[in-house]
């Protein structure tokens, strides 16, 4: 069994690995000091991921995983980016209504959060995602083709900012 196996929650049989348990609901877990985080930007078809340096100087974008509609979580595929990258805590946006709501993406959001907690075993934290769409559209190179610029697509800027938004609230 390799290291992302644990850390996806599987075992050398398949079965859950009964010592990684999500961080219980009233109270929020805290990252750890240092080390790489690892930001995901949950969409229905995409999901965009982002990762600091090991001093979280700055954010970067990593890769885009892809979801069929209706399925679950692709965690078999954010596998090597858990073994190649070794993060010690991940941020999850949250997409909050305008009005600051929950509505069913959040929910949606909320249960990727608990999914990646309980089948990774590290520290999961929720950041309100609003407008980091808007500020990687507009970080987007005037005459772009919408979507993709330079290997670096939407969902991956998106959680870009997303993790440079949360690092820096961190400094504050």
């Amino acid at each position: 069994m390799t290291a992302a196996d644990r850390r996806i929650g599987g075992s050398a049989d398949g079965d859950a690995d009964p010592g990684t348990t999500a961080q219980p609901p009233n109270r929020p877990p805290t990252l750890p000091p240092t080390g790489r985080l690892l930001a995901v930007d949950w969409g229905e078809k995409r999901i965009g991921l982002a990762v600091t340096d090991p001093t979280r100087t700055i954010a970067q974008p990593l890769a885009t995983l892809r979801r069929r509609a209706g399925r679950r979580f692709p965690l078999q595929q954010l596998r090597h980016h858990l073994d190649a990258l070794q993060p010690v805590g991940i941020v999850v946006g949250l997409p909050l209504d305008e009005d600051g709501a929950e509505g069913p993406s959040a929910r949606a959001a909320r249960a990727v959060a608990e999914l990646l907690a309980e089948k990774t075993g590290l520290p999961v934290v929720l950041m309100d995602e609003r407008m980091t769409t808007a500020r990687a559209r507009e970080a987007e190179p005037r005459g772009a083709a919408r979507g993709a610029t330079g290997g670096v697509d939407l969902d991956q800027r998106a959680a870009t900012v997303l993790l440079q938004l949360y690092l820096e609230r961190q400094r504050a």
